[in-house]
């Protein structure tokens, strides 16, 4: 099994594409092992001293390390735990029922908009970056999004919030007037 690495924007976060499929459907995101229980490899990736949040998208996982920890010394770890895993034919995620997460109810016409923008526009760019991007909601102008994988904790989150997501929304729907990152 040979499994590519690739940087991301965010100088924590490494990109790992096994040459699998990771998930089926959707993406899961953890934050501590604790959050991890359902994941199989990403409770094996939380062993390794340094990991602090392992995020799994359609073909790839990016995993983001401790400030304090060397990608020299982390890295062949990973790839070592990431092939242990696929080569034992384990499974990714336990219960793969409720993978993306959203919000729920009803969508007006401007919340099914800018979901429509973001699955088309926004979440392919953001995955090639090992991340990806949550709708929570949109009231009083402002479109709330939660950003997870490499893009959470990323230099340039901020930049691609305002000068990417929200210049585009604006365009398409005149009645944005902000995004906002939130937990």
């Amino acid at each position: 099994m040979f499994i590519q690495t690739e940087g991301t924007p965010n100088p924590a976060t490494l990109k790992f594409l096994p040459g699998c499929q990771v998930m089926k459907q959707g993406t899961a995101n953890f934050t501590g092992a604790d959050e991890a229980a359902r994941s199989p490899i990403a409770l094996r990736l939380f062993e390794i001293e340094g990991v602090e949040g392992v995020f799994l998208g359609s073909d790839f996982i990016t995993v983001t390390k401790a400030a304090d920890q060397d990608w020299a010394v982390v890295k062949p770890k990973v790839l070592g735990a990431v092939m242990e895993h696929f080569t034992a034919g384990e499974a990714v995620i336990e219960d793969d029922s409720a993978t993306t997460e959203g919000a729920e109810g009803e969508d007006s016409a401007i919340d099914a908009q800018i979901k429509e923008l973001l699955d088309t526009r926004v979440r392919p760019a953001v995955a090639q970056d090992g991340g990806d991007i949550i709708y929570r909601g949109f009231e009083d102008g402002v479109v709330y999004l939660h950003m997870q994988g490499s893009c959470a904790g990323c230099p340039s989150s901020t930049a691609t919030l305002k000068s990417g997501i929200e210049n585009m929304l604006r365009y398409y729907i005149p009645e944005i007037m902000e995004v906002r990152a939130v937990d």
